[in-house]
């Protein structure tokens, strides 16, 4: 068995998978993390390291929370009112109210109080008057 295999690898996961399977590229986490930065400002590699990991174990804890639901339920697929269900449940209460007026105006495809960032087709969703996040028409 290899190191990767036996989980002992720098790059092996949770499950023995490729690092670059578990976490978000790091492209995406220092785009994300550039917008909290005066434009002079500069971000050492290891501080996107350390946030790509957290980023990647936040996901997971969030989604195994959902997942536990859902199979208690007899469901096979996490729908986004569990992942907010699974953030309060984990103490993250504070972001629930806002994440179901995104999950609401995102089912609707309102885009009502979204506007254009670039001509890309990706919109700056706002929330309480406040930028939430970038997508992709997703």
């Amino acid at each position: 068995m290899s190191e990767a295999e036996a989980g002992g690898g720098s790059g092996s996961g949770a499950a023995g998978g490729k690092e670059q399977d578990r976490f978000l590229p790091i492209a995406n986490i220092g785009r994300i993390m550039r917008r909290a930065v005066p434009e002079n400002g500069k971000i050492a590699k290891d501080a996107k390291d350390c946030i790509q990991e957290c980023v990647s174990e936040f996901i997971s804890f969030i989604t195994s929370e959902a997942s536990d639901k859902c199979m208690k339920e007899r469901r096979k697929t996490i729908n986004g009112d569990d992942i907010i269900w699974s953030l309060g449940t984990l103490g993250f209460e504070e972001y629930v109210e806002a994440l179901k007026i995104y999950l609401k105006n995102y089912r609707e495809g309102d885009t009502k109080g979204s506007k254009s960032s670039d001509q890309n087709g990706k919109k700056q969703i706002l929330l309480n008057g406040e930028p939430a996040s970038s997508f992709d028409g997703m």
